[in-house]
C-alpha cells in the first residue's frame, strides 16, 4: 500500500520560510518522479515543482521560482519543498504527488502566510 504523508505546514508571516517534507512508503521510491502540488480555496490544484527520478532535474512554477527549492533524499524516501520569501497567495493545502505508471496524492498539508 503506497503512502505519502506530509509534514511541516502551518503559520508563518510574509516574507517568511518554511520547509515541507513528504515520506513515502510502499513504493520504489527512486523510479518515481515527486512533486508538490497546491491547491487555494476556490482554485484549481496547481503544480509547485517537480523533481525527475532519474536526472533529478527540477521544474517550477513561474510564480515560485527563485524563492521555493524542491529536493529529494532517495535512501529516506523523502522529498522537501523550502520555500522561502513567503508571499499570502501561497497560502494553501499543499500535497505530495508521486508519479511514473499510477498516480499517488498524499493528504495534503495547509500553509498559511499571514501577518
Amino acid at each position: 500500500q503506497v503512502q505519502l504523508v506530509e509534514s511541516g505546514g502551518g503559520l508563518v508571516q510574509p516574507g517568511g520560510s518554511l520547509g515541507l517534507s513528504c515520506a513515502a512508503s510502499g513504493l520504489t521510491f527512486s523510479s518515481y518522479t515527486m512533486s508538490w502540488y497546491r491547491q487555494a480555496p476556490g482554485k484549481e490544484r496547481e503544480l509547485v515543482a517537480r523533481i525527475f527520478s532519474v536526472t533529478g532535474s527540477t521544474n517550477y512554477a513561474d510564480s515560485v521560482k527563485g524563492r521555493f527549492t524542491i529536493s529529494r533524499d532517495n535512501a529516506k524516501n523523502t522529498v522537501y519543498l523550502q520555500m522561502n520569501s513567503l508571499k499570502p497567495e501561497d497560502t494553501a493545502v499543499y500535497y505530495c504527488n508521486a508519479a511514473r505508471f499510477s498516480v499517488y496524492w498524499g493528504q495534503g498539508t495547509q500553509v498559511t502566510v499571514s501577518s
